[in-house]
């Protein structure tokens, strides 16, 4: 029974993750795509039916075993696969089946508790702010980014200079020779000038 309950615990652990996991998305989707403010009390009954789904799975789990045992019973000779269970295997689907059992009962009960899944809501919320905050950081330090404090910056200013050599400005000199072209046929079209630094064409160089 010790290590039944010892498997019971870890599937617990495994199932409210991953109840957490939902609530967090589901929280993230709420205020960030559908721009809802965050309410525990609207957030609580999603919690709640997400633990009561995977309480679910697990009860499936159990008869799927269940049903496993009752076929292997009697059985001795040679399985076929690895799913063709034998006489010899049904101790162990009876603690499958004891197993999925009490990660089910426990799932349940956790959904029952307002306090519990009030916890889980706001260990969901936190992970969900700490995504947001996480990004926003990145974002600020990408675009906040100077030279000096850029420790990739000297190897990716190589890149961008070869960039500029073969990509913008040969551009730059088809763009200017297709001007002088449409100049000398008299059909230049009438736009207004593009800035320009140094001869070259500002526009170009965001294309």
């Amino acid at each position: 029974m010790g290590k039944t309950a010892e498997a019971i615990a870890e599937g617990v652990s495994i199932a409210s993750a991953a109840a957490r996991l939902a609530v967090r998305n589901h929280i993230l989707v709420e205020t960030i795509a559908h721009d809802e403010t965050f309410e525990l009390a609207r957030v609580a009954p999603f919690a709640h039916d997400t633990l009561v789904a995977l309480a679910e799975e697990q009860e499936e789990a159990a008869a799927l075993a269940k049903r496993l045992r009752k076929k292997a019973w009697g059985k001795f000779t040679d399985p076929d696969g690895t799913h063709d269970y034998r006489d010899r295997d049904t101790r162990n689907l009876r603690k499958r089946y004891q197993q999925y059992i009490g990660v089910a009962k426990e799932l349940r009960r956790i959904a029952d508790d307002p306090h519990a899944v009030r916890t889980l809501v706001e260990q969901a919320r936190d992970a969900a702010w700490g995504d947001v905050e996480a990004n926003l950081e990145r974002r600020l330090i990408v675009e906040g980014m100077r030279p000096d404090l850029d420790p990739d910056y000297e190897k990716l200013r190589a890149a961008r200079m070869q960039s500029l050599r073969l990509v913008d400005l040969p551009r730059l000199a088809a763009h200017r020779r297709q001007a002088v072209e449409a100049e000398s046929e008299g059909d230049a079209p009438d736009v207004t000038p593009s800035p320009r630094a140094s001869g070259i064409d500002l526009s170009e160089l965001d294309a």
